[in-house]
């Protein structure tokens, strides 16, 4: 039995594949649509010793680990130097600095120190980002060649820069599991988990595990050694295990519910609780629905993970425009690309305040202008920043004499009102879905979950429905849950597919069902051609590892080689692969030359195993027993 796996680009874009490529294709051979639930089949896969998670955020990053023979220990990594006032340290901010000739030079708080040092006329030929990630999640057509922006306006390859900050990661995580250990440990022995947005698309999600091949983190041999996990995902598994001392419940006196503080709450959730996960970062938020299955308490996804770009960084974007409102945004574009530095100090001030922004707070926030800010604007203008905010009509932005912009509170809120309105605005139509009734508990996590305005209008969007329950450690429950995961990948045994998934086929044609332009005759039989044979459909629960087998025979028994391309589609159903919105996303190539089927029809069956965040497809000769496997691939097509 050989077995080949290989990835295979083909520039096949015409609407009709059968017709185009003189390919008679496959047809199916009866509807034997078996389901099959072999979870015996399902690798445990090697084991490791240590597994380390990496929640790459957009605005910070981290990571955590904990050795198999312990896993009620999490560690999370070592704490950073360089850390802002106000803001804790356990995590590093998402920044990476490239030397002028594109060498990685440093990474978080070491990158960002190590280039406002650097003197302007140096620090334009050095190449600084941040807040990168969000590219993957707008980009419509990603792919290996995407490219990122350096803060000088230098471009990059978005797979390099997320390859460098993966093996920085991977370096830091070894050197640090080393100490530990007393000797050189080895990265064989460790089982990478990398979190990502649940609401990616899964282009980005490749992306991911293509920059840690790059990254060397794991071969493409030992795929298995790395599991993409969803952030929110990962969070609702370690907010089933907090103990109550360990959370806030907001809107419920000290009683703790009746339960002694050292319970669970998993403890006080029973067989079918139901809960909403609301994960708040940088760049996303991502809202899942989680019902817990006993005995084992295993999870179950009720509904498909949603959200949209409403991180954090809306609220840098606002004071952005709101700087643009006041300076002119000719000055704020030219100041960004000349002084780009000092635009960074610029931002942290701004980030400090915008923690300290609270519903009842009575009492300005001061915002430090950078002296060359202050500097630059005379010689670019004429006159001064202060004249420009009085002229300005924005009246609740003041000038202090010690150099700072003055806010009002409200001035501040209303910052936040776009970005926490979106976040409402969706959790209100979450709520409103039949899956989403009786949620016992509403878990708000992530960065963005600390800040008080934020919770405010989460508690009066609720009022009353649910729990509402914030982890202390609010910004590092999704690396402690990845930890979780990776230690017991089979905690999640439901998930909704995100997209609905099939192979192109070949039907007998029926007059008046199907359209005259589909018509294919070939040695006086009449097909219809392009008919897209649906595996799964989009939102429909899948099992772990669960198989979707399908048989199908050459439409012509002469073949030689047998093509099968796998489509997908955001629509629940789709008749024809000509449709928009289905995109080819696979391709399978079966050779049965030299060999002879006993059969009049030779059975190729096709498989399918969903329900990891990846999906793995392949195609078997049954005659022969012959298989070719592929990864599905969303980059190259």
């Amino acid at each position: 039995m050989t077995t080949e796996t290989e990835k295979i680009t083909d520039p096949m874009a015409d609407p009709s594949p059968a017709k185009s490529i003189g390919d008679p294709g496959i047809t199916p051979l009866s509807p034997s649509h078996i389901q099959q639930n072999d979870t015996d089949q399902v690798p445990s896969g090697p084991s490791f010793v240590v597994v380390v998670a990496i929640d790459f955020g957009t605005t910070s990053s981290g990571y955590a680990y904990a050795f198999a023979n312990e896993p009620e220990c999490i560690h999370t990594m070592r704490r950073w130097e360089g850390g802002d006032p106000g803001v804790s340290n356990q995590k590093t901010p998402t920044t990476i600095l490239l030397t002028p000739d594109r060498k990685f030079h440093s990474f978080g708080y070491a990158a960002r120190d190590f280039y406002h040092d650097l003197d302007p006329s140096e620090s334009k030929h050095w190449l600084y980002l941040e807040k990168f990630k969000m590219k993957l999640h707008t980009t419509a057509n990603l792919s290996i060649d995407t490219d990122l922006h350096a803060a000088n306006g230098k471009r990059v390859k978005a797979l390099d820069i997320f390859a460098y900050a993966l093996a920085f990661f991977k370096e830091q995580a070894l050197k640090e599991l080393s100490d530990q250990t007393g000797g050189e440990f080895d990265n064989n022995d460790v089982r990478w988990v990398i979190t990502v947005p649940a609401i990616w698309k899964m282009p980005a999600k490749q992306f991911m595990r293509e920059a840690a091949y790059k990254a060397s983190m794991v071969s493409r041999e030992t795929p298995e050694q790395l599991i993409i996990a969803l952030e929110p995902e990962a969070a609702s598994i370690y907010c089933r295990k907090l103990r109550l001392h360990q959370m806030v419940d907001l809107g419920t006196p000290a009683t703790q519910n009746g339960f002694s503080p050292t319970d669970n709450v998993g403890s006080g959730m029973t067989q079918g609780d139901r809960y909403v996960v609301v994960d708040c970062g940088g760049g996303t938020v991502d809202l899942t629905v989680h019902q817990i299955r006993l005995p084992e308490g295993h999870l179950k996804e009720l509904y498909k993970a949603s959200g949209g770009p409403y991180g954090s960084l809306g609220i840098d974007y606002e004071f952005e425009k709101l700087l643009c409102k006041i300076f002119g945004q000719d000055f704020i574009d030219q100041f960004k690309i000349k002084r780009p530095a000092a635009w960074v100090d610029l931002m942290i001030a701004f980030e400090s305040r915008k923690r300290a922004a609270a519903p009842d707070r009575t009492n300005p926030l001061n915002i430090n202008l950078p002296f060359s800010f202050i500097d630059y604007y005379k010689k670019f203008r004429g006159h001064s920043v202060e004249h420009a905010l009085r002229k300005s009509n924005v009246d609740f932005v003041k000038w202090s004499s010690q150099g700072m912009l003055r806010m009002s509170p409200d001035a501040m809120n209303s910052l936040f009102k776009p970005t926490i309105d979106h976040i409402i605005q969706h959790l209100s139509e979450l709520f409103e879905k039949p899956e989403v009734s009786d949620i016992k508990f509403l878990f708000l996590v992530g960065g963005f979950a600390e800040s008080p305005l934020l919770q405010q209008a989460v508690q009066n969007m609720l009022q009353g429905r649910s729990r509402i329950i914030i982890p202390h450690d609010v910004g590092l429950t999704i690396l402690k849950g990845a930890v979780l995961f990776g230690l017991d990948p089979s905690i999640i045994k439901v998930r909704r597919s995100p997209l609905t998934y099939g192979v192109g086929v070949l039907n007998r044609f029926v007059e008046g069902k199907h359209p005259a332009d589909k018509l294919l005759v070939k040695d006086g039989t009449r097909w219809c051609t392009d008919v897209f044979d649906t595996f799964i459909a989009a939102d429909q629960s899948v099992a772990l590892g669960e198989m979707v087998k399908r048989s199908y025979t050459p439409a012509k028994p002469s073949q030689q080689v047998i093509v099968i391309h796998v489509y997908c589609s955001e629509k629940e159903s789709a008749g024809f692969i000509s449709e928009s919105g289905v995109r080819k996303c696979g391709t399978l190539r079966l050779d049965v030359s030299g060999t002879e089927s006993a059969a009049p029809r030779r059975e190729i069956q096709t498989l399918m195993q969903f329900g990891d965040t990846e999906i793995r497809a392949m195609a078997v000769d049954v005659a022969t027993g012959r298989t070719v496997k592929a990864s599905i691939d969303f980059l190259s097509h």
